[in-house]
This record gives structure tokens, C-alpha cells and sequence, in this order.
């Protein structure tokens, strides 16, 4: 694997990896006290339940952080048009994918450890083995410079996360009867139908179209972008027949109370 290890690199990294982690802190903390101060019904919550609504504060920060920059880059800037550079897609980065790549690091690793920490209280074996495999493959497109492009795409796939968060929020709060619950499920349904299936679906496509690009990276890399997105696909999937069969069973409750 060729090095990615220039001097703005080597103080760029582990600056944005600590300011993940930073980030995740700061934002739990305001959580807490502004549920603290605003939201009836918080104090009277467990603590593991306080700890995880928490939790989800930072999560959703961080997704749609991740999923703008993501956004901006893969459809707003340059970078990645065709015919914008002679380099191939493949190689190119930028200083700002190093740095959204380095904050999700830092993020991973807070949510990792908070998971690993409660076991299982936050999320099961599926959300460990989500977390291990996006680290994986953050960190290796960090350190060779390789597959930003597709690596964003997946980061993109973030931008369901506050819905997901929202619908957990709802749900604790009593209020699954609410039309927000209905209309915050509909929105996770065809988010997810577009960002985690039809994204997904594009991200092999554009692989293929691209394969004398793709393979090109060295063996590891290219192996990996073979195996650790076709994973999470799989996840996304078994997740999306969950939240279409949960937004069935609550859309059948809506018009039996009418």
C-alpha cells in the first residue's frame, strides 16, 4: 500500500480524529443539559436510558456533519467530475474528505466504546460489526488516499441516522400515536429506499463502470471495497424490511383509530 503520510497529513490526522472525539463529548454534554432544562419526562428516565438518549444527540450530529460534507463533495465540488482532473477517480482526495474522514473516526470510536461499554444495551452484535467494518474502511482510505469517492458514498448513507434517532425518541416518549411518528417512519422508509438501497445499488454499479480504475488500488484495498460494502448492503437490507414491515404495523394502527 503506497503512503498517504505528507506533513499536512501527519497533523491533519489525528487533530480531526481527537476533534471527533471531542465533538461527540461536547454534544453529549449539551444534550444532557438542554433535555435537562427543556424536555418533560427526561429526569424521570433510567439512566441507561438517559445515557443512550444522549447518545443519540451526538449520533445525529455527527450524520448530518458526515452527510453534508459528503454531499458537498460528491455532488457540489469538482472533485470528483468527470473530465475536472486527469487523476483517476479512484485517487482523488481532498483535504476535506481527510478531515470528515478523521471526525467519523473519532465518532466511531466514542459510539464503539460507549456500545462496548453497555453491552447491550446501546445495540447488539449487528451494530458492532457496523461499526468495526466502517472504521475499517474509513481507516484505510485515510491512510492510502485510495476510494475516497466510494467511501463518501457510504458515509452519505448517515444522512437516515436522524430519523432512526428520531423514531427511538418518539417511542420512549409515549408518543408512537402522534402523526409526527407516522410521518418521521414514512420519511425513514423512502430515506432509506434512496440512501441505503438505491445508493448502494448506484455505489456498484459506478464500480463496475469503473473497474479498470478500481483495479488499480493495491490488493488489500481493492479486496476490501469488494467484500465490506456488499456487507453492509446486506445489513441495510435486513434493517429495511424491519422498518417497512414496523411502518406497515403502525400505518394499519393509524386507520383502525379513525
Amino acid at each position: 500500500m503506497e503512503g498517504n503520510f505528507g506533513p499536512m497529513e501527519q497533523l491533519l490526522w489525528p487533530i480531526s480524529v481527537f476533534s471527533g472525539i471531542i465533538m461527540s463529548k461536547v454534544v453529549y454534554e449539551v444534550t444532557r443539559k438542554i433535555s435537562m432544562a427543556y424536555i418533560k419526562g427526561y429526569n424521570k428516565l433510567s439512566r441507561l436510558q438517559k445515557i443512550e438518549w444522549n447518545n443519540r444527540g451526538f449520533s445525529t450530529f455527527h450524520a448530518m456533519v458526515a452527510a453534508a460534507v459528503s454531499f458537498y463533495l460528491l455532488v457540489v465540488s469538482d472533485l470528483f467530475k468527470s473530465g475536472a482532473q486527469q487523476e483517476f477517480l479512484v485517487n482523488r482526495k481532498s483535504l476535506l474528505s481527510d478531515t470528515i474522514f478523521g471526525i467519523s473516526l473519532g465518532y466511531f470510536l466514542s459510539d464503539l466504546a460507549m456500545i462496548l461499554w453497555l453491552f447491550p444495551s446501546l445495540g447488539g452484535k449487528e451494530y458492532v460489526l457496523h461499526h468495526g467494518v466502517s472504521m475499517y474502511s474509513i481507516l484505510l482510505a485515510l491512510l492510502s488516499g485510495k476510494a475516497h469517492i466510494y467511501i463518501l458514498m457510504v458515509l452519505f448513507t448517515e444522512a437516515t441516522t436522524p430519523f432512526v434517532n428520531l423514531r427511538w425518541y418518539l417511542d420512549l416518549a409515549g408518543q408512537k400515536n402522534s402523526n409526527l411518528y407516522v410521518y418521521n417512519g414514512v420519511a425513514l422508509f423512502f430515506g432509506w429506499l434512496v440512501v441505503r438501497i438505491l445508493l448502494f445499488i448506484y455505489f456498484f454499479t459506478h464500480i463496475y463502470l469503473h473497474f479498470d480504475q478500481v483495479k488499480t488500488i493495491f490488493p488489500l484495498g481493492l479486496y476490501s471495497l469488494l467484500t465490506a460494502p456488499p456487507a453492509l448492503a446486506m445489513m441495510n437490507v435486513i434493517w429495511f424490511w424491519k422498518i417497512f414491515k414496523g411502518m406497515m404495523k403502525t400505518l394499519s394502527k393509524k386507520r383502525h383509530t379513525y
